[in-house]
C-alpha cells in the first residue's frame, strides 16, 4: 500500500478525504444549499421520505429514474440515503439497495430513517456499509472492528491488519463481482482523489452482471481546472475542483471496458462559473457486457440511419441499409438497449449449434450475405395472391 492510499495525500499536498469528510459531516447536520444542483425528483417518491433527509441531500441529477423493478441497486456516495430510498421504492420488494459512503456522520442520518421508511413503503430491502467507492470489496465497519480488538502497533502488526484487509476483500467483499445490476452515483466521483480514479471506474465494473449498467450524474468542466485551483479544498469540497473535463469523463468509461456509454442529460446552463470555466450536472449511462469470445452463428444488422455509418467503441462500422455480419456477443449487444432502436436484427433461419459455431472477428466489417441468415439450400419460391390485401381490408 503506498503513502497516497494510507493518507489520502494526493501528489500536491491537499488531502482530498479530509476535505471532503470535513464538508460533508458538517452538511449532514445543517444543510449546504452550495453543495447542490436544483434537481426535480418524481414527488410520489418524496412522500415517505423525512424532510430531514430531503434538506440533506446534495445531488446533481436524479439517476435513480433509471432504476427497473427487481433489480438489484448499488448507490456509491449513498450520503443520508435519499437516492437509495427513492430507488427502494422503484424496485419493489423483490428488488435490493445498497449504499455505500465513508462519513460516519452521513451513514448514521441515513440509518436513522430505516425502520421508519420500510414502514411506510411495505417491504425492508435497503442497507448502508462503511466504505471506499474506490475500494468497494473492504468493509471498514468490518475492518474497524478487527483493529479494535488487533490494533496497529508496529510494523509487523500493521502487515497484518492489511493481510485482514486483503483477505476481507478475497473473501467476504463488501460488493462482490457480477452482483449488480444497476450502479448509480449522485455527485461523488469528482470528490474521489485522481489518483484513485481508474481504481473506481474498474470497480463499477466489476460489481456490474453482464448486461448491467452504470448510471452517474456528476458535475463536468469544459475546460481543465488549473493546479491552483484545485488545491483549494473548498473548491473541491464544493464539487467543483475535482470536476472531470466532459469529454475525458466518458473517456473513463470506456477505457474501464463499458459500452454503449451516452449522455442521458446535460444541464444547458452552467452550475457554476470560475475564472471563464463552465461547471455543469450531466448523467451518463454505461453498459457492460462485451467480454467474451466472438463466434459466428450467420447473424447481420442493418443500420436504420440517420447517419450514412457510425462506428462503436470496438471498432465495428455500421453503414446505413447494410447487411453487416456481427458474433453472436455483438447481435446481443446491438439487440439490447442501448443500440435495439438503432439496427434491424437478422437472424439466421436456422440456428447454429453452439459447439458448431466458428471464431468470428465482426470488425472485419463485413458485409454478410443473404444466403448465409437463410441458409444452405434455401430454394422456396412464394407468389403474393391475387390481391395484396387481406380480408379486413389492410393493404401491405
Amino acid at each position: 500500500m503506498s503513502l497516497v492510499e494510507i493518507t489520502g495525500m494526493d501528489a500536491k499536498g491537499l488531502n482530498v478525504e479530509q476535505a471532503v469528510r470535513e464538508r460533508y459531516s458538517a452538511a449532514s447536520k445543517e444543510q449546504v444549499p452550495a453543495l447542490c444542483c436544483p434537481v426535480n425528483y418524481e414527488k410520489q417518491y418524496l412522500e415517505v421520505l423525512p424532510q430531514e433527509l430531503i434538506d440533506r441531500d446534495y445531488g446533481c441529477g436524479d439517476p435513480s429514474q433509471y432504476v427497473q423493478e427487481g433489480e438489484t441497486v448499488l448507490d456509491l456516495g449513498s450520503g443520508g440515503g435519499k437516492i437509495c430510498y427513492i430507488a427502494s421504492q422503484i424496485v419493489g420488494p423483490q428488488g435490493r439497495v445498497f449504499g455505500v459512503d465513508m462519513n460516519d456522520d452521513m451513514l448514521e442520518l441515513a440509518r436513522k430513517y430505516r425502520g421508519e421508511i420500510s414502514e411506510r413503503i411495505g417491504w425492508n430491502n435497503v442497507e448502508f456499509f462503511k466504505g471506499k467507492i474506490q475500494d468497494l470489496a473492504l468493509d471498514h465497519d468490518r475492518f474497524t472492528a478487527h483493529l479494535q480488538s488487533n490494533p496497529i502497533t508496529d510494523t509487523e502488526s500493521w502487515t497484518r491488519a492489511q493481510q485482514f484487509a486483503d483477505k476481507l476483500r478475497t473473501d467476504e467483499p463488501m460488493i462482490p463481482s457480477d452482483s449488480v445490476d444497476v450502479v448509480l452515483s449522485n455527485c461523488v466521483l469528482n470528490l474521489v482523489d485522481p489518483v484513485a480514479r481508474q481504481q473506481l471506474f474498474s470497480e463499477i465494473h466489476r460489481v456490474l452482471r453482464r448486461g448491467g449498467r452504470a448510471v452517474i450524474s456528476d458535475i463536468v468542466c469544459d475546460e481543465v481546472v488549473p493546479e491552483r485551483l484545485k488545491q483549494n479544498p473548498e473548491l473541491w469540497s464544493g464539487c467543483i475542483s475535482g470536476a472531470f473535463v466532459e469529454h475525458e469523463f466518458l473517456e473513463e468509461f470506456e477505457r474501464a471496458g463499458f459500452y454503449g456509454v451516452e449522455v442521458v442529460v446535460r444541464q444547458e446552463e452552467s452550475w457554476a462559473t470560475i475564472e471563464g470555466i463552465e461547471f455543469r450536472s450531466i448523467t451518463v449511462r454505461a453498459y457492460k457486457g462485451k467480454e467474451g469470445p466472438c463466434m459466428d452463428h450467420h447473424q447481420a444488422v442493418i443500420y436504420r440511419g440517420p447517419w450514412k455509418s457510425v462506428t462503436d467503441d470496438d471498432g465495428h462500422i455500421l453503414r446505413r441499409g447494410v447487411r453487416t455480419a456481427v458474433c453472436e456477443k455483438t447481435f446481443g449487444i446491438y439487440t439490447s438497449p442501448p443500440y435495439a432502436e438503432q439496427v434491424i436484427a437478422i437472424a439466421p433461419n436456422h440456428t447454429v449449434d453452439a459447439d458448431k459455431a466458428a471464431p468470428y472477428d465482426c470488425r472485419r466489417n463485413a458485409v454478410r450475405h443473404p444466403r448465409e441468415t437463410k441458409g444452405v439450400g434455401f430454394d422456396t419460391t412464394q407468389l403474393p395472391g391475387t390481391s395484396c390485401c387481406s380480408p379486413e381490408g389492410d393493404c401491405c
